[in-house]
C-alpha cells in the first residue's frame, strides 16, 4: 500500500473535523451581535443549542450504525455535505426559529462526522499507530475551533457576520469534492477482507441491544453522558464569561478564544503521540491508555479557580489546560473504543456515548444559561473540575482491562 494515500486520506478527516468545529463555532462568537440584531435572551440561546444537540445526538447513533454498514468514504462525505448547507443556511436566517430549525440541521450532518473519523481511522491504521491517527484526526477540531474567532471577526468585519456561516459552508462543499475523489481500494481494512476471502461479505453488525447490555460499552457510555457537558460549557459559553463577568470586547474575545483551542489541537496529537510511545515501550494498550487519561483528569482539576483569579490572561491559561487535559482524554478515550470493539463496533459505540454525550448536554444547557443569568459562572467552573476524575474513577473501576472484545466470533 502506498503510504501517502492514508495520510492524504488522514489529512482529509483533519480537515473535515476542523470544519465540523469551525461551522458550530462561529455562533458562539456571533451570537453577541445575533442577539443584538434579532433579541434573542441567554435561554432562548440556550435552547439553540439544545436544539442543535437533539439531533447531534440522534444523528451520533444512527450516523455511527450507517458508517459502519457502509463504511467511512460515504459516511463522512456525507455528513460533511449536510452541515456545510446547514453552515450556509444560518447566513439567511432573520428569527429565533430559523436560528433553532437551521442549527438542528447542523446537529444532524455533524453527529456522524467523528464515528466517521474514527471508522476511518480503523479502516487505514493498525493498532500501534492507531492513537497518533486518531489524535491527529480528531486534533483538526480543535484547530478549526483555533481558526473560528479570528477567522469570525475578520469576516463579520469586512463582510457583516452573516458571511461567516456562508463562507465556511462553501469550503466545506470544496471538501466533498476531493473527498470523494480518492479511491480507497488499499486501506488496511479491504486488504484484511480480501486476505480473509471474504471481499463480497459484509462485516457483521451487532444489534444495539447486543452493544447496550454489554458492561463495558456502558461504561464508555455512561463517561461520555457526564464530560460531554463540560466541554459543550467549554465551547459554547466561554465567549458570554468572558463578555459578561470580564467585560471584554467582541474584538478582544477573538483575540483570545483560539488560544485554549490551540491546546486542545496540540495536546489531541501529543495525546495520541505519548500513547503510542507508551506501546512501543513494552506499556500493555491498557495501562498506555489509562496512563494518558489519568493525567488527563488530574489536570482539570485547575478549572474552579478559573472564576477567582484577577486578570483574564490567568483565566485563558487555566482554561487552555482545561482544554489540553481534553485533548489528552478525548483520542485516548476513542483509541480505546477502537481497542476494545475493533470492526465490528467502533463507530457505533463512537456513536452511542456520543449520543449520550450530547443528551446530557442538551438537558443541561438550558441550565447553564439559567445559573449564568441568575447567579454567576462560578458553580459551573466548580463543577468543571469534578467531572473528569470523577470519570477516571469510574473507567479503572469497571473497566479493568481494556482489550479486545471478538463480537461475531
Amino acid at each position: 500500500m502506498n503510504p501517502k494515500i492514508r495520510w492524504y486520506i488522514l489529512a482529509m478527516v483533519f480537515i473535515a473535523t476542523g470544519l465540523n468545529f469551525l461551522d458550530r463555532q462561529v455562533l458562539s462568537m456571533t451570537i453577541i451581535k445575533i442577539q443584538e440584531e434579532l433579541s434573542i435572551s441567554d435561554v432562548q440561546y440556550g435552547w439553540v443549542n439544545t436544539g442543535f444537540l437533539v439531533s447531534y445526538a440522534l444523528m451520533f447513533t444512527v450516523g455511527g450504525r450507517l458508517i459502519d454498514k457502509f463504511g467511512g468514504k460515504k459516511g463522512l462525505g456525507l455528513s460533511v455535505g449536510i452541515w456545510s448547507f446547514a453552515s450556509v443556511l444560518h447566513g439567511v436566517m432573520n428569527s429565533f426559529s430559523q436560528l433553532l430549525g437551521f442549527r438542528f440541521l447542523l446537529g444532524v450532518g455533524e453527529g456522524a462526522c467523528f464515528p466517521g473519523a474514527a471508522k476511518t481511522v480503523y479502516e487505514w491504521f493498525d493498532e500501534k499507530e492507531r492513537a497518533l491517527a486518531n489524535g491527529i484526526a480528531i486534533g483538526g477540531a480543535a484547530i478549526g475551533a483555533v481558526a473560528a474567532p479570528p477567522l469570525t471577526i475578520l469576516i463579520a468585519g469586512e463582510y457583516g457576520w452573516r458571511w461567516s456561516f456562508i463562507i465556511p459552508g462553501l469550503i466545506g462543499f470544496v471538501w466533498i469534492v476531493l473527498w470523494f475523489s480518492q479511491s480507497w481500494k488499499n486501506s488496511l481494512h479491504a486488504r484484511e477482507v480480501k486476505a480473509m476471502a471474504t471481499i463480497d461479505e459484509p462485516v457483521v453488525q451487532i444489534s444495539i441491544k447486543k452493544l447496550l447490555q454489554n458492561k463495558t460499552v456502558q461504561v464508555f457510555i455512561l463517561i461520555r453522558f457526564l464530560l460531554d457537558p463540560v466541554f459543550y460549557f467549554l465551547m459554547f459559553w466561554v465567549p458570554k464569561y468572558l463578555n459578561q463577568e470580564r467585560d471584554l470586547s467582541f474584538e478582544r474575545i477573538g483575540e483570545l478564544f483560539w488560544i485554549p483551542f490551540l491546546a486542545l489541537g496540540l495536546s489531541n496529537i501529543l495525546g495520541g503521540w505519548c500513547s503510542d510511545k507508551l506501546v512501543a515501550r513494552n506499556f500493555s494498550i491498557n495501562a498506555a491508555r489509562k496512563w494518558v487519561m489519568g493525567f488527563a483528569a488530574a489536570l482539570t482539576l485547575v478549572a474552579p479557580f478559573i472564576s477567582t483569579v484577577s486578570t483574564v490572561e490567568v483565566a485563558v491559561l487555566l482554561m487552555s489546560l482545561m482544554m489540553l487535559a481534553h485533548g489528552f482524554w478525548i483520542t485516548n478515550y476513542i483509541t480505546a473504543i477502537a481497542d476494545v470493539f475493533g470492526k465490528y463496533a467502533t463507530s457505533s459505540v463512537v456513536g452511542l456515548s456520543g449520543t449520550a454525550g450530547a443528551i446530557s448536554g442538551m438537558i443541561i444547557n438550558p441550565l447553564i444559561g439559567w445559573v449564568a443569568q441568575n447567579y454567576s459562572y462560578g458553580p459551573l467552573w466548580l463543577v468543571s473540575g469534578i467531572m473528569y476524575p470523577l470519570a477516571f474513577v469510574i473507567l479503572i473501576v469497571f473497566i479493568p482491562k481494556i482489550r479486545t472484545i471478538e463480537f461475531g466470533k
